[in-house]
């Protein structure tokens, strides 16, 4: 279970990202220069495309996506610099180059924050709570199915899509056992539901949140895809259900305890995103300095924590005193017992996944280098030009489910096409959903695999791909019912 929830700390990204928007609008600010037929350009796409299939193979090779990609950005930009150099504007290369690196700055702190409330609910026990309940229901394997989709369907939208995948997909496995076929429609069934919930929440899916920053869609609109979202999962869901059986297995009888604070810390986290929302809505702030700010209070229950833990010890250290003690009760003496250390927050801040913070730094310059040679504006006006926007924002879906939603909705924010809201709504309703076509076209698809390996895989996702695309149309259609 440690490795299980160590991914957990991987849902800062989700909350984060919505900064790699900003690049978006940097792009517009500063022209870019047509470079596409250049040798220099030629070869910088090549080595993005040679970087990204060694993401796409992590799980099989054992190399950590992050090393290839920021290779690879580095590269790119020397040879945006050459190719700008030669055409007289160095000046520009440096420009635009700048611009990126600041929205990585806003990107690490914001991730680091939120990286940090996670591992701290984590270590408070939170959610393992919530999953020693549901494994000790004794509810029977259908029920189960549609509980677990439903918790998932509800939780995305606040706690994220890739957190909630994992939690829930933990279940799964818990529950299912032996029983490979209920862990491989569970999961799938997580995967999807977790997916579509987060497609109406700008907190729930990190192409929400891009496309919520760059200021297309305001924060109230997206509510308006939640009977889309719904449609999404409990078509799909329901064609499903038929093959789970409605055995009830053998309740799990497990125990779990929330650690002194854990509520406070749930509290104290929802605090700081409604800080992240109004600082960007009502100041026109940075969403950034809302979270650091709660970062910060969270540090300073950090130290209340501490002192609690280290004067029962009995700690001889700078910052507690011999009154630390008065914090003491019963109950938290045997967690200490337990643990045998005071509470320290740096230990989560340490728990941060650094992979995550790399690989988006190089995601992010990749992308905007690609864009200064001209590539994306080419791309934007063969789909959204040529072959209009509804079409070209359904085939996002399907690009999602292929390649990964965050890179392909990083790129349609810096083509910056002319949308109405209808559309913008559309592409965030497809770009959410359709990653779930595919088990690797969403981080929850690709974390689930590696939490059931070998029993949810690529192959027994796609045997289900056909149910999950009969619920992305489904949504699509609804979206026109109800929104055109």
């Amino acid at each position: 279970m440690k490795r299980i929830f160590s991914l957990l700390g991987r849902t800062g990204l989700f909350l984060s990202l919505l900064f790699c928007a900003q690049a978006a609008q940097a792009a517009e600010a500063v022209a870019t220069l047509d470079l596409t037929a250049s040798g220099l350009g030629i070869t910088a796409l090549v080595i993005f495309v040679l970087a990204y299939a060694l993401v796409i193979s992590e799980e099989n090779i054992h190399l950590r996506k992050s090393k290839p990609v920021v290779v690879a950005a580095g590269v790119i930009w020397v040879l945006v610099a050459l190719a700008y150099a030669a055409a007289g504007e160095s000046e520009l290369a440096e420009e635009l180059v700048g611009h990126n690196l600041l929205e990585f700055v806003e990107l690490f702190l914001f991730l680091l924050a939120a990286m940090t409330y996670i591992n701290t609910m984590e270590e408070r026990g939170i959610f393992n709570l919530l999953r020693a309940k549901l494994v000790s229901s004794g509810y029977t394997l259908r029920k189960l199915f549609w509980i677990t989709g439903l918790i998932s369907f509800c939780m995305s939208p606040l706690a994220d899509n890739l957190t909630t995948a994992l939690l829930m997909a933990a279940v799964v496995v818990s529950l299912g056992g032996d029983n490979t076929r209920f862990v491989v429609l569970g999961c799938i069934n997580v995967v999807v539901a977790a997916n579509a919930g987060g497609v109406f929440s700008p907190f729930g899916d990190i192409t929400t949140l891009m496309i919520w920053q760059a200021g297309y869609v305001q924060f109230q609109e997206f509510f308006v895809l939640v009977v889309p979202s719904i449609v999404n999962w409990v078509v799909t869901a329901g064609i499903m259900s038929f093959a789970v059986s409605n055995e009830k297995p053998e309740a799990i009888q497990e125990e779990a305890k929330v650690k002194y604070g854990g509520w406070v810390v749930v509290g104290l986290f929802g605090m700081t995103i409604v800080m992240a929302v109004s600082f960007h809505n009502f100041l026109h702030l940075p969403p950034v300095l809302g979270m650091m700010t709660g970062l910060g209070i969270l540090k300073l229950y950090g130290y209340y924590l501490q002192m609690r833990d280290a004067g029962y010890m009995g700690a001889d250290t700078d910052l507690v005193s011999g009154d630390a003690a008065m914090f003491i009760d019963s109950a938290h003496e045997d967690e200490i017992e337990r643990e045998g250390q005071p509470y320290n927050i740096f230990h989560n801040l340490q728990r941060a996944e650094w992979d995550t913070l790399i690989f988006f730094y190089g995601i992010i310059l990749c992308v905007g280098g690609l864009g200064a040679f001209g590539y994306l504006a080419v791309v934007s006006e063969f789909t959204y030009e040529g072959l209009g926007p509804t079409t070209a924002n359904i085939l996002v879906g399907f690009a999602s489910a292929l390649i990964d939603n965050i890179p392909v909705m990083f790129a349609v924010l810096e083509m910056a096409p002319e949308m109405d809201l209808f559309q913008w709504l559309l592409i965030t309703l497809t770009a959410g959903a359709g990653g779930s076509m595919l088990s690797i076209g969403s981080a929850a698809g690709v974390a689930v695999m590696g939490q059931a390996r070998g029993v949810y895989t690529f192959f027994a996702h796609l045997k289900w791909s056909w149910a999950i695309a009969i619920g992305y149309f489904a949504s699509i259609g609804v979206h026109f019912l109800l929104n055109g």
